[in-house]
C-alpha cells in the first residue's frame, strides 16, 4: 500500500475572488421585473398591437441579459487582477479583462456624468481598465491592490453606497406592490 504525502501540493498563490455585492444584485433584478413584468397585461388589457406573447420573449431576453452583466467575477492573484464572466455568457456581449500587477501604472480618478468618482487602472501601455466598484468586499479589494501594486488607495471609495441600494429595493418592492394591483385590475378588465 502506498502512502501519499498531501504536502507536497502545497501551492503559494493566493487567489481571491469578488463577486458582484448580493444588495445590488437583488436591487437591479428586482427593479428589472418592476418595470417590466406588468406591460405583457397592460398591453393585453388595453389591446395594444404589441402581442403580450413578443413582450414576454423581450422580457425573458432582458432579464437573462441584465443577470449576465451582474455575473461579473473580479479575480486577485499573486500575478495580477482580471475581470470575467461565466463560460455561457458570449464574449461579444461581456467581454472583461485581464491585467498583470507589474503592468499597473497607476490608478486614475475620473467624474461621472452624475457627479460620482470612478477609477481606472492605467497601463504602461496607455490604456485605461475600470476598476470594478459594486463587488462585496470592496474594501478587501483596494487593500490588496495597495499591497500588489504600492498604489496609495486610501482615498478609494465604493461610487455608492449600501444604503443607496437599500432605498432603491424599498421603493423597487413599493413599485411591486402597485404592480401587483395594476396586473389585478388588468386581469379582471376594471379598466
Amino acid at each position: 500500500m502506498t502512502k501519499i504525502n498531501c504536502d507536497l501540493a502545497v501551492t503559494t498563490t493566493s487567489t481571491s475572488i469578488f463577486r458582484l455585492s448580493p444588495l445590488i444584485r437583488i436591487t437591479l433584478l428586482s427593479l428589472y421585473l418592476a418595470l417590466t413584468v406588468p406591460l405583457p397585461f397592460l398591453a393585453q388589457a388595453t389591446d395594444a398591437p404589441t402581442p403580450p406573447e413578443l413582450l414576454w420573449l423581450g422580457i425573458m431576453i432582458g432579464f437573462v441579459g441584465l443577470y449576465a452583466v451582474l455575473t461579473e467575477r473580479v479575480i486577485v492573484d499573486d500575478q495580477g487582477i482580471q475581470v470575467t464572466y461565466p463560460i455561457w455568457v458570449p464574449r461579444f456581449f461581456r467581454k472583461g479583462w485581464s491585467l498583470p500587477w507589474l503592468d499597473i501604472k497607476s490608478l486614475k480618478p475620473r467624474t461621472t456624468g452624475q457627479g460620482g468618482i470612478v477609477y481606472y487602472f492605467l497601463s504602461q501601455d496607455g490604456k485605461a481598465y475600470l476598476l470594478p466598484m459594486r463587488v462585496a468586499g470592496f474594501a478587501r479589494l483596494v487593500n490588496i491592490v495597495q499591497t500588489k501594486t504600492g498604489i496609495d488607495t486610501t482615498d478609494v471609495r465604493p461610487l455608492a453606497q449600501p444604503w443607496m441600494y437599500l432605498i432603491l429595493f424599498a421603493l423597487t418592492l413599493l413599485l411591486l406592490l402597485i404592480d401587483a394591483w395594476t396586473i389585478n385590475t388588468a386581469i379582471l378588465g376594471n379598466w
